[in-house]
């Protein structure tokens, strides 16, 4: 990206949703505003979504385009230790990896920032 982008964490661009089925776990990530999803598109690939996820996720990882909903749907295989009734691993279920990935970091160009969400202190 150009010298006009800022970093920020995917919680601030997009928010998820994920699901749990045997030992594959399904994330959905959707853009906060239309603008955005090409952002998601471009720079959250498959790959990158696995080596975010490190040895959490031990098989192979689908993405799925879902542009009339602005979304981006992985589909991450090996992802719960065995399953989440298999496993001792609390963290490794959908939900965890769905909260984490929201930690990964997108280039945003200036022009987009108005867009983003920004936490407010509680």
């Amino acid at each position: 990206m150009t010298a006009q982008t800022r970093k920020v964490l995917l919680e601030q661009v997009a928010h998820t949703r994920s699901g749990d089925k045997g030992n594959t776990s399904n994330i959905a990530v959707f853009a906060y505003a239309p603008e955005l999803y090409p952002l998601l598109r471009e720079q959250l690939t498959a790959a990158r979504f696995k080596a975010f996820h490190r040895e959490a996720i031990t098989g192979e990882v689908l993405r799925y385009e879902v542009d009339n909903l602005h979304a981006l749907n992985f589909v991450a295989h090996g992802a719960l230790g065995g399953g989440v009734s298999r496993s001792l691993s609390l963290d490794n279920y959908g939900k965890a990896l769905s909260a984490a990935i929201l930690g990964y970091e997108i280039e945003v160009p200036e022009n987009l920032l108005p867009l983003l969400r920004v936490r407010q202190p509680s």
